[in-house]
């Protein structure tokens, strides 16, 4: 691969969630907050939402990294499951035992006995649910009943939700109008503008290893932007292909033209062109220029007019 030419240690745009990566975007540092005001306050459910690729599920890990001692997760990442083993999956989690005969209010039992003596422990369980969308519609109430279980000041059960704006779809179904009410905290990612790309792109590289001038510049990243809408998920892809593109053709950084090849052969992606032309500065160079030429040709006229 690239690595030796450019010198660096190890892939910087691979799309495995990856916390040593994590760059600190504005919506996703605003995330982390949100997520650990709302658990240390003891909410009951939390939702989090973005778009595909908008780093959803680097943050779910994030937050289980930095969750604090006290706090005793659970964590499903593959929720299509029906209720029994939506229950089996979480009581795997807490490190409750359940027979193969186990009904639900055996379940119930030995959670709520589970969740007092974490409780006794002076901490506080929390289930956090990566691609809630997929969750169905009755293992999603199954999930509210579990969250009944509470003592006099709290609930023995948070619950986190990350998904994409379908699990907002889903929850506004009328008959899980009981969950969507006990949702207090909700955040929906946002997408990145051409300088967060910029810095992004720059911060992974370094990340990587990587020491010397830009490997992408403004104009490239601002291509990036344009092709990728801003989605870090589809970055990653188109800059991982540009990079394959500049080692292959011996050069020491990103070329625009080499944003554009990567654009047309990821379906991800929108096509961009690297014409001069595209580049803003060049845009606004180009328009400054007519405007002179617009009025110089009016002077010229006004001359005539006159004589």
């Amino acid at each position: 691969m690239y690595l030796y030419h450019f010198g660096i240690r190890e892939l910087p745009f691979t799309l495995t969630p990856n916390t040593s990566y994590f760059f600190g975007l504005p919506s996703h540092n605003e995330a982390m907050q949100v997520l650990l005001t709302a658990l240390k306050t003891g909410e009951g459910f939390i939702k989090v939402t973005g778009e595909v690729g908008t780093g959803k599920t680097l943050i779910c890990r994030k937050l289980l990294n930095e969750l604090p001692d006290y706090f005793v997760a659970a964590y499903v990442p593959n929720p299509m499951l029906s209720p029994t083993e939506l229950r089996r999956a979480v009581a795997n989690e807490l490190g409750v035992e359940l027979g193969s005969d186990c009904d639900q209010q055996a379940f119930t039992q030995k959670i709520q006995e589970r969740l007092i003596a974490i409780h006794q422990q002076q901490k506080s369980a929390v289930l956090i649910i990566d691609e809630a969308q997929a969750l169905p519609t009755e293992s999603i109430e199954a999930l509210r009943l579990m969250t009944n279980l509470e003592t006099e000041s709290r609930k023995l059960l948070q619950v986190v939700l990350f998904g994409q704006p379908e699990l907002d779809e889903k929850l506004a179904l009328p008959e899980l109008r009981q969950l969507r009410q006990r949702i207090t905290f909700s955040y929906s990612l946002a997408l990145m503008d051409p300088d967060q790309v910029y810095q992004y792109v720059r911060h992974r590289v370094n990340v990587a290893g990587y020491h010397g001038t830009d490997l992408f510049n403004r104009q490239c990243c601002e291509l990036l932007y344009r092709a990728s809408a801003g989605t870090p998920r589809v970055v990653n892809v188109l800059a991982h292909k540009a990079l394959m593109l500049a080692y292959g053709e011996g050069k020491s950084a990103v070329e625009p033209e080499h944003i554009a090849a990567a654009s047309a052969d990821t379906e991800a992606a929108q096509t961009v062109s690297s014409k001069w032309w595209f580049n803003p500065q060049s845009k606004w160079l180009l328009l400054a220029t007519t405007v002179v030429v617009i009025a110089m040709i009016a002077g010229i006229w006004n001359m005539r007019a006159t004589l």
